[in-house]
């Protein structure tokens, strides 16, 4: 046999070789692979097997809790159930709403509508500068700022113009009227960013007569300032308290307003309604907040007082 043949039959024995070891090895594998899901398949039997016993248990205790009674606990929970007082339907809305209460109060804390008015205020851009206008022409210049801001493309610079009003209840001659009145009158609040522009734009328009201060150096508020003449325009809206008929449905108490009396102490009155209408008297107090006024009558020599509402009296 040459070197040849001999090399041939050796290749031809290790490939020979090298098939059977891959064959044994692929039966391994496969026998392996058949152990590991024979196994998975045998601990899913247990788990199942486990899980039933399981649920078996739990129904037979849910069943053994419902069959069971206890006529004092049944009693207990017939008599909360039961709701036949204010105190009782109070607890039990308590009980069923997310709101937490503290001493009978919302634990929600208010928000007082003049702070927020300050945090926006000290938000805005610009500064706050008043100008004089003519007495009763304070709407009118308001207009004509905002017109011309918009005719010559200033909105950059003049950001707001305000008049602060107010509401009050004036009484004349026993009168009582609601008037919406300006509160500074001859005066307008422009909110901008001063430059000879602006400056211009404002001090130019008709009505005004100039600004407050150093006529072409204004000096703008302080903030307090500033926060103190525009405060009325803050919406107040009282909230009913608890117990009260706004808090059970009925209406909400009326917003106060200030009244402004023409009457005096010491003035001298002709009484026209009542008892005593036709005399004369004098004023000795006056209580706005009830609408009453005091009044002296002269009777048999004496000065005696009398009651009467601001309704009920005339200026001589």
């Amino acid at each position: 046999m040459t070197n040849e043949e001999r090399d041939i039959d050796l290749a031809t024995a290790a490939e020979q070789s090298s098939e059977e070891d891959e064959a044994q090895e692929g039966n391994v594998l496969e026998q392996e692979e058949r152990s590991i899901v024979s196994a998975e398949h045998s601990a899913l039997h247990i788990v199942d097997d486990e899980e039933g016993d399981v649920e078996s248990e739990l129904e037979s205790a849910l069943d053994a809790l419902e069959a069971a009674t206890d006529p004092e606990a049944d009693a207990i929970v017939d008599d909360a159930l039961d709701i036949d007082s204010a105190e009782e339907a109070d607890a039990a809305y308590a009980a069923t709403t997310d709101e937490e209460v503290v001493d009978g109060e919302d634990e929600a804390p208010e928000v007082d509508p003049y702070e927020e008015f300050r945090a926006e205020l000290r938000a805005k851009l610009g500064k706050w500068y008043v100008i004089h206008s003519y007495a009763g022409f304070e709407k009118r210049v308001k207009q004509n700022i905002e017109s011309r801001r918009t005719s010559m493309a200033m909105e950059d610079y003049v950001f707001e113009v305000q008049v602060p009003m107010e509401d009050v209840v004036e009484i004349k001659n026993g009168q009582r009227k609601l008037v919406n009145r300006v509160r500074i009158p001859g005066y307008v609040l422009v909110r901008m960013d001063l430059n000879e522009d602006s400056w211009s734009v404002v001090r130019h328009t008709p009505g005004v007569t100039g600004f407050v201060g150093n006529s072409h150096n204004p000096t703008p508020l302080r903030f307090e300032e500033a926060f103190n003449m525009l405060k009325s325009l803050v919406q107040v809206v009282e909230a009913p308290a608890k117990g009260s008929a706004a808090a059970k449905g009925g209406k909400a108490a009326p917003r106060i307003i200030p009244a402004e009396i023409d009457f005096e102490a010491g003035e001298t009155i002709t009484i026209k309604e009542g008892s005593f209408a036709g005399l004369p008297g004098t004023i000795s107090e006056i209580k706005p907040e009830s609408g009453k006024l005091t009044v002296l009558v002269s009777l048999f020599e004496r000065e005696t007082p009398v009651e009467l509402s601001f309704d009920q009296v005339t200026k001589l």
